[in-house]
């Protein structure tokens, strides 16, 4: 499969998914009122939307962390309990969040490991942005990975949502997300 069919396959298998998980971070954001408080965290998400099953190569459990599966197992059966869910996750609890690409949500949340430089193409070429933390480098460096469709975050710090897909971004700072649809 060469590298144009792979990117159709991704799009065509993912983007109502990606675009679920993205409005529901967006959601969030908007919702928060309280970014530029000082000492005051707004919510947190890293989700990674991945091809197969087999993630254990370059993630370890992060603790107790998990996603509340026994709420919402699944991205796509209820827009409503999904953003409630993730809510809930995104002020209590820390790490990425493993989405299969059937939208089924992985419980347990994890650290996601730097790939090696030899392992990955295109990490040298990578270009992050001044305001990238740790979280956004992450998905950054992670969208990299063959078996890796997106990643999509939402920042504790002032509300931006990003989206990753081959070592490339897109982002969303919190006064433009929204669209036509964003309240006043």
């Amino acid at each position: 499969m060469d590298a144009l069919d792979r990117v159709t396959k991704r799009y065509a298998t993912s983007q109502a998914l990606m675009d679920q998980i993205r409005y529901t971070a967006e959601s969030l954001s908007l919702g928060f009122d309280r970014w530029g408080e000082q000492h005051v965290a707004g919510p947190s998400l890293y989700f990674l939307i991945v091809a197969e099953m087999s993630f254990d190569g370059y993630t370890d459990p992060l603790g107790a962390n998990k996603w509340p599966v026994n709420r919402c197992k699944i991205v796509t059966e209820s827009q409503d309990t999904f953003t409630d869910v993730a809510r809930d996750v995104a002020a209590t609890r820390d790490g990425a969040i493993i989405v299969t690409a059937d939208g089924t949500i992985q419980e347990q949340m994890v650290r996601v490991r730097n790939p090696p430089r030899n392992d990955v193409s295109g990490l040298d070429d990578l270009s992050p942005a001044d305001w990238m933390g740790t979280k956004h480098l992450s998905a950054l460096e992670t969208s990299l990975r063959e078996d890796v469709i997106w990643a999509v975050t939402l920042s504790e710090e002032d509300g931006r949502v990003t989206t990753f897909l081959d070592g490339t971004y897109r982002d969303y700072p919190r006064d433009e997300i929204g669209g036509r649809w964003r309240p006043s």
